[in-house]
């Protein structure tokens, strides 16, 4: 059988850094592992989990021998730090509370939400919990992933899909996801969706490029400028091609708007132009009054 390996513990300690940083004696070690497990689900519940959703993508712990660093990254650093900073003070204050350490709370704000995996994951789980199509959700989450700048994206979702009475695996792929190669920067989640039957489990492995070779974030806007232009320019050539006869393309349907367009001008002088067997004979209402005086 196939032997499944999670794409970040491949990659940790090779080309990924470490999400919880510290160092402990032998006595100290599994106290301070379940103190990072609480941690992580206190605010994964918290901030991932109700509403208003802070879309928390990572969560990184370092500790001192006094306090205890938490750096949330998160697409939505608004909901987090709240009205004046008081959301940031009611976490520190629940954490220091959990732990029974001083705690310090650090923000990082994720710029393209799109190339994280934690964050698509979330998104398709909320869509399924809607009973909104996983077909649709997969697609639309998939594409716009690759126009945000990836290089490849696969999907996974699995349980009672559509409401179905027998479980399967629903799988979409689009690009490249080389997954034995350690330079590789894979991003993956699992992301489990509790809906109305059942349990339907939501896999996403995002292909961001090598390390080293990650396009900056100018590049990755004029790539979305330049596709949104590509875009525009399409509507009115699909515009045209409707209105040819043969016409698929925007080729062929410049070609049947021209030929539509070229026939009025051709019939205008033959209507205008009469011959004069055509033009009816004027004479004949004197005739007519003559005949009426007599």
């Amino acid at each position: 059988m196939g032997q499944k390996v999670n794409p970040t513990g491949f990659r940790t300690g090779i080309t990924i850094g470490w999400k919880s940083r510290w160092f402990a004696p032998k006595s100290n070690y599994g106290e301070f592992l379940v103190e990072d497990y609480r941690i992580r689900e206190f605010l994964e519940k918290r901030l991932n989990r109700t509403p208003p959703f802070a879309a928390v993508s990572a969560i990184e712990i370092e500790r001192t021998r006094e306090e205890v660093k938490v750096t949330l990254n998160t697409a939505r650093p608004g909901i987090v730090i709240g009205p004046k900073g008081a959301e940031v003070d009611n976490l520190k204050k629940a954490l220091e509370d959990l732990t029974n350490r001083r705690v310090n709370i650090n923000i990082v704000e994720v710029r393209n939400p799109d190339l994280s995996a934690k964050l698509l994951a979330e998104g398709i789980a909320e869509q399924l919990k809607r009973r909104a199509s996983f077909r649709r959700a997969m697609k639309q989450r998939a594409e716009s992933t690759m126009q945000a700048g990836a290089k490849g994206v696969k999907i996974q979702l699995s349980g009672r899909l559509g409401g179905a009475e027998m479980s399967r695996s629903e799988t979409m792929i689009l690009g490249s996801i080389p997954l034995h190669t350690l330079e590789a920067d894979v991003d993956y989640s699992y992301v489990p969706c509790f809906t109305t039957y059942g349990v339907c489990g939501v896999k996403v492995w995002v292909f961001r490029g090598l390390f080293g070779e990650q396009p900056s974030e100018e590049e990755l806007a004029r790539k979305r400028e330049s596709m949104n232009q590509g875009r525009r320019r399409r509507r009115p050539d699909s515009g045209s091609g409707q209105g040819g006869q043969g016409g698929r393309g925007g080729q062929g349907g410049n070609r049947g708007g021209q030929s539509r367009q070229a026939a009025p001008v051709a019939a205008a002088p033959a209507a205008s132009e009469k011959t004069p067997a055509e033009t009816p004979a004027e004479p004949a209402a004197p005739v007519a009054d003559a005949e009426n005086k007599e």
